[in-house]
């Protein structure tokens, strides 16, 4: 027997080899694809997921938080001041080197003795809020302006007349119980809120003498005002903030600082007397131990000008050798120290410093800046509402009497160019004609919010007054104005908590509206839509069957159990309208029975709505916390 083979029969043989080879290859490929598209797809449903996760409505109520948080606390501070730059409104020649001051009024740190029948915890919110916006406030003066000197215009604190030292206390006998060391906490505040961030304005250093902080200057709520001082408050605040009565050279313009307060007892009886702080016909002078200090300084003024200003041409010309000790005697207020080709008074711009306004008329106009009452018309010599008002009372004055203003200002000296005060909280600029030169007057602003203004501040002055360091006198004659001024206010802290109140009706408003959209619509959610009625229902364990009784003649006969013991479809069937909490149960048709969709779609919104404001609140609250802790 024989056989024959083809070559097609060989080639199907051949190729159906190949395949079999070729097929787990064929396999693994498919596999692995099939594997690659699945995890695509996986990547894809996981990036959706988490992108359905992070736009929600609910972030997107926290970024809008944090972004408003930010703004109210940090941005509106720095952009205020930042608008005040020093390059946006002073004028000088191309070259000048000014000298910048800040001046800042009446911060008056919040104690119990501001707002005395004000409950826990407000008063510590009040205390903690205001003192946030002054340390605000002048940090951003420092990081965005960097003055080179800081004048403060007195009241620095709001009771410090009011807390008793060793030997006096006060005469309001609520707050004899605040002593020393209630004060020197008071003093550790002001350092916290002033000093501390004093030094973030160094970076703006530019005058080769460095930057100058002010403080003595007391104000009435310092000290008290006039015969109502007591020497111990004033030696304690002196203490520890520099002398009152002092002169300064700051860019080239003698600074005189006057304790006002304490020279107004001259004119005012003695409180224990009545007679008049002027003095007696038998020569006593009731009240002099509070204002004779500060009238001895002005009858000498000649003598701390000329001290003040030989010392500033001695450093200007940078000569730290050469001074010569003249053996001699003399008055021990008169500079005992030499210097060749030196002046007596080099006759420097004056500025004076008081605390409370120097006298004016009635209803002088304070000018478009005030904020409490605005002028009726710029050209109204007279404008009562716009004025600062005349009038006094416990421990305060508004105004200078008229008699200590000229007295004040005849022994200034006659270079009187510009006079600051403080006391009103508002701002006031006027010009007093009745002195020679017509020297301007501006009453700044409070720094704090709690002042009664709405928008706190300060006034900027730009000082250049180029001069010859021989003589020390001026090089530029032909501006004819030797410093610029500008008022800087910061921001409204009602407006700001304000417009939080709004953001959390708008937060409010949208997390209810989604929590209804999401109890009607939770298909809304990315989820299939819950059924109406419940799928399943848990049971309790069955309770015993109770003993048949006979039912009687008036009983349906559909209530007798069927055959077997099992009760009817009827009697086991759930109910159409599962129970919730609130609804009343009884039989369909009953007067008890309600259907409670109703009831059950509120529960559900207001859970939602819960749910949903515990989650903004306790990341938005936990960012606010952080910004206030870091100032």
């Amino acid at each position: 027997m024989s056989y024959s083979y083809s070559h097609s029969t060989a080639a199907d043989s051949s190729s159906t080899e190949g395949w079999r080879r070729l097929l787990p290859w064929t396999k693994k490929w498919a596999s692995g694809l099939q594997e690659e598209l699945g995890s695509r797809s996986g990547l894809w449903s996981l990036l959706k997921r988490v992108i359905a996760y992070i736009f929600t409505v609910s972030n997107g109520l926290i970024l809008l938080w944090i972004s408003t948080l930010w703004w109210g606390e940090r941005t509106v501070f720095q952009d205020s001041v930042k608008t005040c730059a020093w390059a946006n409104w002073e004028k000088w020649p191309q070259g000048a080197a000014p000298h910048h001051v800040a001046f800042i009024a009446d911060p008056q740190l919040v104690d119990p003795h501001t707002y005395p029948g004000r409950p826990w915890p407000l008063s510590t919110l009040t205390i903690k809020f205001t003192d946030q916006y002054l340390r605000r406030s002048f940090s951003s003066l420092q990081q965005e302006l960097g003055p080179d000197s800081v004048l403060f215009l007195g009241d620095l604190f709001d009771g410090g007349r009011e807390w008793s030292t060793a030997h006096s206390a006060s005469p309001e006998g609520r707050y004899r119980k605040y002593n020393d060391r209630f004060w020197k906490k008071e003093f550790h505040r002001f350092v916290k809120i002033f000093a501390d961030p004093w030094n973030e304005g160094d970076v703006h250093i530019k005058h080769p003498v460095g930057r100058r902080l002010l403080t003595g200057l007391p104000g009435n709520h310092d000290l008290g005002f006039g015969s109502g001082i007591q020497i111990p408050v004033r030696d304690r605040f002196q203490s520890f903030f520099g002398k009152s009565n002092r002169v300064d050279v700051i860019g080239n313009h003698t600074i005189v600082s006057v304790d006002t307060v304490s020279l107004s007892a001259m004119d005012q009886p003695d409180p224990e007397t009545g007679s008049s702080g002027t003095g007696t016909g038998d020569g006593a002078q009731p009240n002099a131990p509070i204002w004779k200090d500060t009238q001895d300084f002005l009858d000498r003024m000649s003598v701390y000008r000329g001290r003040a200003e030989v010392e500033a041409l001695r450093m200007l010309g940078n000569q730290s050798e050469g001074r010569l000790f003249q053996h001699r005697a003399v008055d021990i207020l008169e500079p005992s120290i030499a210097h060749t080709a030196q002046p007596e008074v080099a006759g420097f711009p004056t500025i004076l410093l008081s605390h409370v306004p120097l006298y004016r008329r009635p209803a002088t106009p304070c000018g478009p800046h005030r904020e409490r009452h605005p002028p009726s018309s710029p050209d109204l010599e007279e404008d009562e509402r716009n004025a600062i008002p005349m009038g006094r009372g416990y421990q305060y004055q508004n105004v200078l009497t008229p008699t200590i203003s000229r007295d004040i200002v005849s022994k200034v000296g006659p270079n009187l160019v510009q006079m600051y005060s403080g006391d009103d909280h508002d701002y006031c600029e006027m010009s007093h004609h009745e002195f020679n030169g017509s020297p301007a007057e501006i009453t700044v602003k409070s720094l704090s919010w709690a002042m009664g203004i709405r928008q706190p501040g300060f006034v900027l002055t730009s000082l250049w007054n180029p001069i010859d360091p021989a003589t020390g006198q001026s090089l530029e004659t032909s501006s004819g104005r030797s410093l610029q001024n500008h008022l800087c206010l910061m921001p409204d802290q009602l407006s700001i908590f304000i417009y939080y109140g709004l953001i959390f009706g708008v937060t409010l408003g949208i997390l209810f509206l989604r929590a209804v959209i999401v109890t009607h619509c939770p298909s809304a959610q990315g989820s299939p839509a819950d059924p109406i009625l419940p799928l399943s229902e848990h049971r309790s364990p069955r309770p015993r069957p109770a003993r048949y009784k006979t039912p009687s003649s008036s009983t349906s006969s559909s209530t007798f159990p069927s055959p077997g013991g099992l009760a009817s479809r009827a009697v086991n069937a759930t109910p159409l309208y599962p129970s919730y909490p609130g609804a009343e149960t009884g039989d369909v048709g009953s007067p008890k029975w309600k259907p409670t969709r109703a009831a059950s779609k509120t529960t559900m919104i207001r859970a939602e709505l819960v749910t949903s404001v515990k989650q903004v609140a306790q990341v938005v609250f936990a960012w606010y916390f952080f910004l206030i802790w870091r100032w």
